[in-house]
């Protein structure tokens, strides 16, 4: 098992947590981007950057997906397609993204976008705090216990 992060839009606090837990379990963590970041020194923390464009980081991410690799992302159409592949995906505030629950949140993403189109103003997300940091932690933590084999 693997962890992939979409981290372009990754908060920087779930970076940090995301290494930690990378030494703490010694599982691989991967972050994907278009630009180059700064990441600890670690045997288990890799970075992997892509060419600017739409959806390129996205595309790595889901070709180099294995099934029961956890993916980081907050971009819907990304968690569809990395269930669809057999992987888990995870937002950075805690919400775990089943078969159960995507295509219902895929449908809402799709009606707020119509709906931005359309000229409503709908606000942007409010900024990651203490209850979401703990949420995507504890989730975080779940998985690579159910899920990873040293």
């Amino acid at each position: 098992m693997k962890i992939w992060v979409d981290a372009d839009a990754c908060p920087g606090v779930i970076k940090e947590m995301l290494f930690r837990a990378a030494d703490r379990a010694e599982v691989e963590v991967t972050l994907v981007a278009n630009h180059v970041m700064r990441i600890p020194p670690s045997r288990f923390i890799n970075l992997v950057t892509v060419p600017s464009g739409f959806d390129v980081a996205d595309d790595e991410i889901v070709k180099r997906l294995d099934v029961g690799d956890l993916v980081i992302t907050a971009d819907i159409p990304l968690a569809s397609e990395v269930i669809d592949k057999g992987g888990f995906a995870l937002n950075p505030r805690g919400e775990l993204y089943t078969t159960q629950n995507i295509k219902s949140i895929l449908n809402m993403r799709d009606f707020m976008d119509t709906m931005r189109a359309s000229g409503v103003q709908t606000g942007g997300p409010a900024a990651i705090g203490q209850s979401e940091k703990q949420a995507f932690g504890n989730q975080l933590d779940r998985f690579i216990t159910k899920h990873h084999k040293r």
